[in-house]
């Protein structure tokens, strides 16, 4: 038995787009030591590569499509940090990488609170119990009243909010943070108020005298106002609350200047919890869950990413660790397949860094390269039979055919529909007749990502085409018979998904519900999730 997690502090960011959730990623490394430059956020053309943002198509178009993951140490404690897209279009990757952790930021813009993507990962969060800490970022811009911003968090969210960094000024009257929880002022670096964070001053507390000389007593005296109300409005902090998911603590910043990162950052390593008990598949008799302290080691891959380095065409298995202290080199057998795997090479991430992994314990995110034996859902473990759960393919709301502009490169191709399987962001479906392939999207962008990828990383050229289906449903039921009868009458409109699960193919919404109607004895899912 090890107690070594109690250390691991993994957790997500999470946001709508464009609310700065890269930029922040970037500055809590920054602020960590992780490294020593962070690129900036500039206009296309001259934009500097996020750290975290490695696909060509990410530092391309400046938005993130696929989760990245960074473990670095800060003050004692081990971070496994999850930057996740924020797109709509590849909400499925963020929804599964929630499966990974034990808390996560959200990132508010101070201009537009809560935004439709911002609910939607919250309402997954709330599903999975996972603690949130909220930034409201842009601060230093003009934004909506602050006020305001806090009460929308408490009423759409259902939170108690306890704000813990408060801005003194907003917009072009910005002119630093202050700490409440600490009585600390948080000023710029140079005492040029349009400069980034640099400075901090401890104080008795927010009627110290010295904030009269430092911000400009008619600024103060508003900024005073403000916090009274905030420290006496809202919920003090409880840390049995915020675990339970019924609190949120608040931090005011701005990241691209870096104000709050570094109490951010603090308070993760400080309130956010250790690695916590694992939902199990009902084949375990007795028991509902994995501690982490148990003593067999045991994961599951929640992401698979092929050609991370271009150099050397991987695919790599993202794997949270939820049991057990792995050494690299043990052994693990592969639920699915039954077989045992041998991990001689498993490794840690700083984006696209990497360092031999040569041990880890619960909480940890070890990447496991592999040609192929491991896809997301997979549960590694040293117990047979042994199978996380949580982790469902969502039904794709766009389908198209995959028509290949060169036929000599058939073969390529198909390897890299199989990848790109695998990977669990888009589906690929084989009809039973015929020779194509569809793929299966959420949203219109990853599309062309697929098309991009296929160019650059497996000299494929090949067009998404409309092929007149709308809509997936996986095939099951009590009955196998009912479920076979039903493919065999409808072999033009079923195809198998990677794992060779039956899924019916309809024109419309309305055709798959009227199928559903008709074979009462077979069950049109538009989830699945793999046992």
């Amino acid at each position: 038995m090890t107690d070594a997690y109690l250390n691991r502090r993994t957790f997500a960011i999470i946001s709508h787009p464009d609310a700065g959730k890269t930029t922040l990623t970037e500055k809590l490394l920054l602020a960590s030591g992780a490294i020593r430059l962070a690129g900036e956020v500039k206009a296309k053309g001259d934009r500097r590569r996020a750290r975290s943002d490695w696909l060509a198509i990410e530092q391309k178009r400046g938005i993130s499509v696929t989760t990245s993951a960074m473990t670095f140490e800060h003050d004692g404690a081990i971070f496994n940090l999850l930057d996740t897209p924020g797109h709509v279009d590849f909400s499925e990757d963020t929804y599964r990488t929630l499966t990974a952790v034990d808390s996560a930021i959200m990132v508010i813009d101070a201009a537009k609170g809560i935004e439709t993507q911002t609910r939607k990962l919250f309402e997954v969060c709330r599903l999975r119990d996972i603690p949130i800490i909220t930034y409201i970022n842009k601060v230093d811009r003009e934004g909506r009243d602050l006020f305001e911003l806090l009460d929308e968090v408490a009423d759409q969210l259902a939170l108690d909010v306890c704000p813990r960094v408060w801005p003194l000024g907003t917009g072009g009257q910005f002119k630093g943070c202050y700490d409440l929880a600490h009585d600390r002022v948080l000023l710029p670096a140079d005492g040029d108020v349009s400069g980034a964070f640099g400075k901090t001053i401890e104080l008795d507390n927010p009627d110290d005298p010295r904030l009269d000389a430092l911000i400009g007593a008619d600024d103060i005296a508003d900024a005073r106002e403000a916090m009274e109300l905030a420290r006496e409005g809202y919920t003090p902090f409880d840390l049995k609350a915020f675990r339970e998911g019924t609190l949120t603590p608040v931090y005011f910043g701005s990241a691209l200047k870096e104000f709050t990162v570094a109490e951010l950052l603090r308070d993760i390593g400080k309130f956010a919890p250790p690695p916590q008990p694992r939902k199990i598949g009902p084949q375990q008799a007795g028991a509902e869950q994995v501690s982490p302290d148990d003593d067999a080691v045991s994961g599951f891959v929640f992401k698979v990413q092929a050609n991370m380095d271009p150099n050397h065409r991987d695919r790599i298995a993202f794997v949270r660790i939820c049991s057990g202290r792995f050494k690299r080199g043990m052994k693990l057998k592969v639920t699915r397949t039954a077989k045992a795997l041998a991990i001689n090479a498993p490794i840690f991430f700083m984006a696209q860094d990497r360092q031999l992994a040569e041990e880890a314990v619960a909480g940890d995110i070890v990447g496991i390269p592999n040609h192929g034996a491991l896809g997301v859902g997979d549960t590694l473990s040293e117990r047979d039979g042994l199978q996380y759960t949580g982790l469902p393919d969502f039904a794709p709301e766009i389908i198209r055919r995959v028509r290949l502009d060169d036929p000599m490169k058939a073969k390529q191709m198909k390897r890299a529909m199989i990848a790109l399987a695998e990977e669990g962001a888009s589906q690929v479906f084989t009809p039973v007749l015929g020779a194509d392939f569809y793929v299966g999207v959420v949203g219109a962008l990853q599309l062309d990502v697929i098309e991009a990828r296929l160019i650059a990383e497996y000299g494929v050229k090949a067009t998404l085409e409309v092929c007149g289906y709308e809509t997936v449903r996986w095939l099951g039921g009590d009955n196998e018979v009912d479920v076979q009868t039903f493919v065999t009458k409808n072999q033009g409109a079923v195809a198998h998904d990677r794992y060779g699960a039956p899924v019916y193919l309809a024109r419309s919404q309305w055709e798959a519900g009227y199928a559903e109607d008709k074979n009462p004895g077979v069950q049109f899912l538009k989830t699945r999730e793999r046992t």
